[in-house]
């Protein structure tokens, strides 16, 4: 096996390691097949250009293996592929007294089993108890737990 042959697998021994650390989580094929190929390329340097190539060969991948994960785990490096953006929205709060049970609404967008109700004048995101309601149906509220309106469609 020529020498090209062996820092080609061993480079991409490197790259499917990255690719498992910063892609995929677990444990996956990436991964084993990066070890596989970390190995197979410094066991085949030993083998066919002797213990001399070999030893520089596992000292180089340890080295570079090292360096990569150092250069990838970097937070310049994060910063360039992670999201930057930030979420600013809160839970709004249900007034205590503003719905009660069994006060009547409507449905302004399909639950299933989520979605936004009217009730009193007040538009709040609301849970079905009953699988999906439609759109415009008209419902009860059942229960208030937690700013959580919980409701079934009227009879």
């Amino acid at each position: 096996m020529s020498l090209i042959a062996i820092i080609l697998v061993i480079v991409a021994g490197i790259i499917l390691l990255l690719i498992e650390f910063l892609v995929i989580p677990g444990l996956s094929v990436f991964g084993i097949a990066g070890f596989l190929c970390l190995i197979g390329g410094v066991i085949a340097s030993y083998v066919f250009h002797g213990s001399t190539a070999g030893h520089i060969a596992l000292a180089s991948t340890i080295v570079a293996s090292v360096l990569s994960l150092i250069f990838t785990f970097r937070r310049k490096t994060w910063k360039k592929i992670g999201l930057n953006s930030s979420i600013n929205s809160k839970i709004i709060a249900i007034e205590p007294d503003a719905i009660k049970n069994g006060d009547l609404g409507k449905a302004i967008t399909r639950l299933a089993p989520m979605g936004k109700v009217m009730v009193n004048g007040i538009i709040c995101e609301a849970k079905s108890i009953s699988g999906y309601i439609q759109e415009d149906t008209e419902i009860e509220v059942i229960k208030i737990s937690q700013n959580q309106v919980i409701v079934k469609p009227k009879n």
